[in-house]
């Protein structure tokens, strides 16, 4: 496996040596190789471009040249930022270029630890990360002056362009000879702040700046052949850094590292499995993804800079931010409630925090900052999920009063309540962009918002969300048997050009999809789609067709999304996650054991493009994880998982009171990819899904497999 690598003998049963970083880093995949621990606020990670889409983690598995190493970057997303504080090691004098060829045999990653030579001046390179520190470790070769670069002009950028403009603000500060210190005013994907302290083990003998009095790309010069240096980092202050950094001021860069590879084991063991090396490669590399995010951005003492941009104080010592939430609310939250219940409330909470501050719950955060990167207000699904599994860490009844006044009030510039009342959908020459796309994601939003009411006795506000939730209805073109964007006088849109895909930039009814692939966005109702589409046998005959459609993008929309196609099925992009699942609920569930075997063994493989799309913090890993246990949440805030099929022979997954919930597949082979039948608990299990209170409360769950389509028959 390219890449690995173990470090001790003490490690030799760790969990985390089967993780592959270097999974996603080609293609678009979008993930980065560098060290970072579960849900750190710091993710030290190479460089090998700052420019543009392919960019957005900063590193490119086909290149052959490094940039640097710097101290923020977004795992698996298709927006770009961060990049902040980057660090270069060369010898001899000042080049022109800043840039070292490297070579992936003198490069090693793991969970916690990076390390690469550097070909130009064979400098080896080592990093470590704590939750808010960075560590870095070079080797120099001895025969030349050992200096450091430290730029904080240099981030990942949309565009060439946008490198000369993204910092609005921001300077490096000499401290002492081995302090120094700086912050950045910067604007990108969002506005934000950052403050830096870097402490280096030994004196720098002296130094000069690049750019004059900008002081922003800053030359320090050493003598000897090593050097290391802690970097803690902050939104608050420098102040804030300086306390950050106490939690490695004391120790050793082995001792950082050894802490980081025991805290990813901690997590990473929270399941346990059977299979070959390259399943367990998979599926552990698929938890190390999960895990990076949402990210910590409170300073040890509880401070952060919140939406406002001002600095706020959690009690708890946490806020996270990097909600995706577009994408997680399917899959990668519903994983944390039963992996880590106590973090999702946390996270819970943070949601919550940002409503008090925003007087809006978050969409697509990062920095504490919102960024309005998709549709719907998807914190709606995981605040009630949490709600109705009875997780605690947060207030109910004001979780209840952010997600009414969130879908009353016109916080989101993508919504007008009012519009939306008015014609029971968003009207397709009114709303220019994504305007099916839009209605159904609400429609979701406003049956969790039912949910919830309904539990909290709040019978006015459930028929008044229920009847919202409804209106999907208002957009499903009988004579298509797909959703259709609709004018506001009733009529639908022509033509209807439904295999072309939309993207927010050019305009359509769809986000980064097409109609077929958007039909089956009722994630709370598919009973009632079944119905709308003619009955079980008619349904499935629409699925059938999804798969088996040409495997192409049409028109000027999107391609960079609408990856990973069977068909027009595109596992690549999050709105048909649940899609192979629907065929269960049909009352055929060998097609979606069949379905989700192929799509588990075609778009997650054990290599730099083995994930067939941004994995989008965790969401795409999240899928798998589900899938190989052999459910799904389809419903993600139902509290229901749909059964698939298990892609491997045994896990146990831990839980809290000690429990453990064991998955058993018997006859597992690439033959017996069917379920024969299914038992919970020693008991036959004939319903088609599985709860969540089933999963926590421990116990058995064992499917036997067969090599014929012959599943068993559910209630």
């Amino acid at each position: 496996m390219v890449g690995f690598s173990l470090f001790s003998n003490a490690y030799a049963q760790s969990y985390t040596k089967y993780v592959n970083p270097f999974i996603g880093t080609t293609a678009t995949g979008h993930t980065f190789p560098g060290a970072t621990v579960p849900f750190g606020m710091v993710q030290l990670s190479p460089e090998t471009g700052n420019f543009g889409w392919d960019y957005c983690s900063g590193y490119r598995y086909e290149d052959s040249t490094i940039t640097g190493f710097a101290h923020t970057h977004l795992s698996g997303t298709g927006g770009i930022d961060l990049g902040d504080v980057l660090f270069f090691p060369f010898q001899g004098k000042t080049p022109q270029h800043f840039v070292s060829k490297f070579s992936h045999a003198n490069e090693k990653a793991s969970p916690g630890y990076y390390a690469v030579t550097l070909d130009n001046d064979g400098i080896k390179a080592e990093l470590t990360a704590s939750p808010h520190t960075g560590l870095h470790r070079y080797i120099f070769n001895g025969e030349a002056q050992a200096h450091i670069l430290v730029d904080i002009q240099s981030m990942l950028v949309d565009s060439k362009g946008n490198l000369e403009t993204h910092l609005l603000a921001g300077s490096i500060n000499i401290i002492d000879h081995q302090t120094i210190t700086g912050y950045t005013s910067t604007t990108e994907w969002v506005d934000r702040k950052m403050f830096f302290i870097a402490k280096f083990k030994k004196p720098f003998t002296g130094y000069h700046f690049i750019d004059g009095k900008n002081k922003r790309r800053l030359v320090l010069d050493f003598d000897g052949k090593q050097v290391e240096a802690k970097v803690a980092i902050s939104a608050v202050s420098i102040a804030g850094a300086k306390l950050n950094l106490s939690e490695t001021i004391n120790k050793s860069f082995e001792t950082v590292r050894i802490e980081a590879i025991h805290s990813w084991d901690n997590w990473l063991g929270k399941v346990k499995a059977q299979g070959t090396d390259d399943e367990l490669t998979n599926l552990y590399t698929d938890l190390y993804h999960l895990f990076i995010q949402p990210n910590n951005i409170a300073d040890l003492d509880g401070k952060y800079r919140g939406p406002d941009g001002k600095v706020h104080q959690s009690a708890d010592k946490v806020f996270y931010s990097t909600f995706s939430l577009w994408d997680t609310f399917r899959a990668a939250h519903p994983l944390y409630t039963i992996l880590c219940p106590e973090r999702d409330g946390q996270m819970v909470e943070s949601m919550l925090q940002h409503f008090d501050i925003a007087h809006a719950l978050p969409i697509w955060t990062l920095w504490g900052k919102e960024s309005y990167a998709m549709i719907a207000d998807h914190a709606i699904p995981v605040i009630v999920d949490a709600s109705l599994k009875g997780i605690k860490g947060f207030d109910k009844e004001k979780a209840f009063a952010a997600i009414k006044h969130t879908l009353t009030n016109n916080v989101n510039p993508k919504y007008n309540w009012g519009l939306y009342m008015h014609y029971g959908y968003l009207p397709s020459d009114t709303v220019h962009r994504e305007a099916v796309s839009r209605t159904l994601e609400a429609a979701y939003d406003d049956w969790c918002a039912a949910q919830l009411a309904k539990t909290m006795h709040k019978q006015a506000d459930y028929d008044y969300f229920y009847k919202r939730s409804q209106f999907y209805r208002n957009v499903f073109d009988k004579s298509t048997n797909l959703m259709r964007g609709k004018l506001e006088n009733g009529n639908w849109v022509k033509p209807f050009a439904n295999l072309d895909s939309g993207q927010l930039a050019i305009g359509g009814d769809y986000t980064e999809g097409n109609a077929w692939q958007y039909v089956w966005q009722v994630q709370h109702d598919i009973p009632g789609l079944i119905k709308l589409m003619g009955g079980n046998k008619a349904f499935s005959a629409k699925l059938d067709s999804l798969f088996t459609l040409d495997s192409k993008t049409f028109g000027k929309g999107s391609t960079l999304d609408v990856t990973g196609l069977i068909g027009q099925y595109a596992h690549g992009n999050e709105p048909v996650h649940h899609v192979a699942y629907l065929y269960t609920m049909a009352g055929n569930p060998a097609a979606t054991q069949m379905r989700v075997r192929q799509v588990h063994e075609q778009f997650y493989q054990n290599k730099p493009d083995g994930l067939s799309g941004n994995d989008d913090c965790g969401q795409m890993s999240a899928w798998d994880i589900f899938t190989t246990m052999g459910f799904y949440p389809v419903n993600p805030a139902s509290g229901r998982f749909i059964f698939g099929a298990p892609q491997i022979s045994e896990m146990s997954i831990s839980l809290p009171a000690g429990k453990q919930f064991v998955i058993k597949a018997k006859n597992l082979s690439k033959a017996n990819k069917y379920v024969q039948s299914i038992s919970l608990n020693g008991n036959v299990y004939d319903k088609s899904y599985i709860t969540y209170a089933d999963i926590m409360n421990g116990g058995n769950l064992i499917f036997v497999m067969t090599d014929k389509p012959t599943a068993p028959k559910f209630n």
